[in-house]
């Protein structure tokens, strides 16, 4: 049988967008894209480039007294938000393009509409126009979902922030994840009073228990109300504002409440159920090793999957779907020792287990140290930086590796090939230390702090 396509990818964002366009570009296959919403995907549109841009804008707030500790005069000005609003859309524009371009000189067919199965080798676009395929490609990611309860709907979610008309007064954000920590730090930042509701014990659930700790007491220290233990029990609408009832018996009111509570895979109304395709407990469409569904024809990447939700292994599984489908090399996706980026303020990078992760499993060695960074200290600064690592014992590999520093991000990327490529304790040690700096303590800890 002949088919329209050698494969049709669904979503046009970070991870389809590179399979379609490896997939056409270096096997030459006969591939299509369709793409209801923006090409980018959550990370380029409404995720890590907009954020992490955000975040910028919102870090300049102390610098200012910072050069003023160092001898330059210059004053505080108020932040606008509408100047640098129209700057983040115009680039978004810009890298929109650059991603419809880059299917386009590929040689992808692209569809600006909706797809969905009707069989294991057949798309219907939202116009009606149906097209076969040989291998389809699911990479329709997640989206944020507020839990329902009385006023729910007054909410908004990480979707909507990049697109606020004004900068709020006072804001709460609920959840303890890494979105939401980082939206406090990026609220704060730019000047609206924040509050940050989390219902468990401690932000970044699930992270190293020391670098949660120290993030979240500077993040109360800059000026953030986290309140912990708290969640939201009813909103009303208040005027302008929402007024909020929390578990802890106290009752504010805010001009924007923004819930980032969870995430969800877009795998509803894409025809799966009725061709065989499984899914899970959350609704994430399930996958083998080399990303192949229960029907053999069809293969789902990213967020859709609900493996690691993050846009470079995405982008990975893409990679690997395409060498195993178009180049005959069965490549499975490594989910091991993953880097990754928290860009709360103060930023986390980590690596590997957490100290508690690792201790349940074989006994440790802590090698830790928490101190005031020369740049800051020398402004008067009180923030503090932490670099810790996780040995095992029997092995003396470095089982994990977590910093709290600003710049945390880059220092992570390079201690993580270390990490991967197994290094030991000895080979931090024989490394000789850059001076002055902070990533310098990763290499000059010689005694363990403790054992675990």
């Amino acid at each position: 049988m002949s088919f329209d396509y050698d494969l049709f990818v669904i979503g046009g964002g970070s991870g389809g967008v590179r399979a379609a366009r490896v997939a056409a570009g270096e096997t030459g296959a006969e591939v299509a894209l369709a793409e209801e919403d923006r090409y980018g995907g959550t990370c380029v549109i409404r995720g890590c480039v907009p954020k992490k841009l955000m975040v910028f804008a919102s870090e300049y707030a102390d610098m200012v007294q910072d050069a003023q500790a160092y001898g330059w005069d210059v004053k505080p000005g108020a932040f606008d938000w509408d100047v640098f609003r129209g700057k983040l859309y115009a680039e978004l524009d810009r890298l929109e393009g650059i991603y419809r371009n880059i299917l386009k000189n590929n040689g992808v067919e692209t569809f600006d509409q909706r797809a969905r199965l009707v069989d294991a080798h057949t798309i219907e676009l939202a116009d009606g126009t149906r097209k076969t395929t040989k291998h389809v490609l699911i990479a329709t990611g997640g989206r944020p979902v507020v839990p329902q309860f009385p006023g729910s709907e007054l909410a908004i979610t990480s979707n909507e922030i990049f697109h606020l008309d004004k900068l709020p007064g006072r804001i709460l954000i609920v959840g303890g994840g890494y979105i939401a920590s980082e939206f406090a730090g990026i609220m704060n930042g730019m000047g609206v009073q924040t509050t940050q509701f989390y219902r468990g014990a401690q932000i970044l659930r699930g992270f190293d228990e020391e670098a949660r700790g120290l993030i979240c007491e500077e993040m109360r220290q800059n000026g953030i109300d986290v309140r912990l233990g708290t969640n939201v029990l009813e909103m009303t609408k208040d005027g302008d504002q929402i007024r909020v009832k929390a578990t802890d018996g106290t009752e504010d009111r805010f001009d924007t409440v923004m819930f980032a509570t969870g995430r969800t895979p877009n795998a509803d109304d894409l025809g799966l159920d009725t061709i065989g395709v499984e899914r899970g407990r959350k609704g994430e469409i399930i996958v083998d090793e080399y990303s192949q569904t229960a029907v053999p024809s069809i293969f789902a990447i990213g967020d859709v999957t609900d493996r690691v939700n993050l846009t470079p292994v995405a982008i990975r599984e893409g990679m690997a779907f395409v060498e195993t489908v178009f180049n005959g090399n069965p490549t499975p996706v490594d989910h091991d020792l993953i880097p990754t980026a928290i860009f709360t303020q103060p930023e986390f990078g980590t690596v590997g287990l957490s100290e508690e992760e690792a201790a349940a499993q074989e006994p440790v060695e802590v090698y830790a140290t928490s101190f005031k960074p020369m740049q800051k200290a020398f402004a008067g600064g009180t923030q503090r930086v932490l670099m810790k690592l996780i040995v095992s014992q029997a092995t003396r590999k470095v089982l994990g590796c977590h910093i709290v520093a600003p710049g945390a991000g880059e220092m992570i990327q390079l201690a993580g090939i270390a990490v991967k490529m197994g290094a030991t304790k000895e080979d931090f040690d024989r490394t000789v230390a850059v001076h002055p700096v902070m990533a310098e303590e990763l290499v000059t800890m010689r005694q363990p702090v403790r054992t675990a």
